[in-house]
């Protein structure tokens, strides 16, 4: 048996993607971004709010526009809220850009930080 973490799967497993969310999807996305799966919490007006795990002893993100910010959750996690806008960059590793929010929906583009 394999001691080591499963692989994220979905269709941002590989880094990269464009997906529709609404309130309670996970978003899978690879360890080397440095967060665990992204749980959206709530989409509403203009913004997203998140949560996802955090493995690794520290965290940053740049660039969240709407008022966004992180709060620390305890227990390795923190809260994200983006608004539609900018892409921001989480942990100088991924991007991630709130495209738009329709009603109960949002769609996220997750790409590699250049």
């Amino acid at each position: 048996m394999s001691s080591s973490s499963p692989s994220p799967t979905g269709p941002c497993a590989d880094g990269s993607c464009e997906v529709t969310v609404g309130a309670g999807d996970v978003v899978e996305v690879p360890a080397a971004y440095g967060l665990g799966p992204i749980e959206v919490t709530a989409v509403g007006g203009y913004e997203v709010e998140m949560t996802a795990p955090v493995p690794a002893s520290g965290y940053s993100i740049a660039g969240c526009s709407g008022g966004g910010g992180v709060t620390s959750q305890g227990g390795g996690a923190v809260r994200i809220r983006c608004g539609v806008g900018p892409a921001a960059t989480l942990n100088d590793a991924m991007r991630l850009t709130v495209v738009e929010v329709r009603g109960k929906n949002a769609v996220l583009r997750i790409a590699p930080a250049p």
